[in-house]
């Protein structure tokens, strides 16, 4: 019997996969997390073996979680299951540790072999994710993607110069914004990255690398 964990801030959605999933003989939902912090301490507490990971959750996000479970849970299979499909997105979830990939709505049977396969070790992706990780391995790139995939290129160029101390109209001057631009700017990422202040995003930003050019 393989354990599951669904992390999923959606109770639909929760409830919608663990029908699917009990249905079935070999596989059984031992926790559910609406928060990347409750996913987290779920696999450790019930020690599982593959966990269905949404990106965009409260209070840690889907793809810190991911990376969190590889450091502190390595057994545990993760495969995001999420509506995002950039490459940013897809390749930071394969950069912190996930082993599948598959989007929302797809179908309940493709859920239950993708999973299956994780537990044996397989890595997995969704029929119109797979020719492009395949294209891009066979690029030669290396497996680094972007921080803050949840942040547009505008609010990480912003982020950045948050990082490095920038005061907004600074930051204003040198992305040619108003400073009451870059400042709703700011609102929105400390939003995005669920941190409290500016001095918080700071230190989060520094941690993966902005700022210090």
């Amino acid at each position: 019997m393989t354990a599951v964990v669904i992390a999923d801030d959606h109770p639909i959605v929760r409830q919608g996969l663990r029908a699917v999933l009990e249905a079935t003989e070999d596989l059984h939902v031992v926790a559910e997390a609406t928060d990347g912090h409750e996913a987290v301490r779920a696999c450790v507490e019930h020690e599982v073996e593959v966990i269905l990971m949404d990106l965009q959750m409260p209070r840690l996000h889907g793809i810190d979680a991911t990376r969190e479970l590889r450091r502190v849970a390595p057994d545990t299979a993760t495969i995001v299951l999420t509506m995002y499909e950039d490459d940013d997105t897809v390749f930071a979830a394969i950069a912190a540790g996930a082993v599948g990939y598959l989007l929302k709505g797809a179908d309940g049977n493709d859920v239950i072999s993708a999973i299956r396969a994780a537990a044996t070790g397989q890595i997995v992706f969704g029929s119109t994710l797979a020719q492009r990780v395949q294209d891009w391995f066979g690029r030669g790139r290396q497996l680094v993607g972007k921080p803050f995939p949840e942040l547009t290129d505008r609010e990480r160029q912003i982020l950045d110069g948050v990082a490095a101390g920038l005061t907004n109209a600074e930051i204003g001057n040198k992305l040619f914004l108003s400073p009451k631009t870059v400042a709703n700017n700011v609102t929105h990422i400390l939003d995005k990255l669920r941190v409290a202040d500016r001095a918080e995003a700071s230190t989060k930003a520094r941690e993966a690398g902005l700022g210090r050019e």
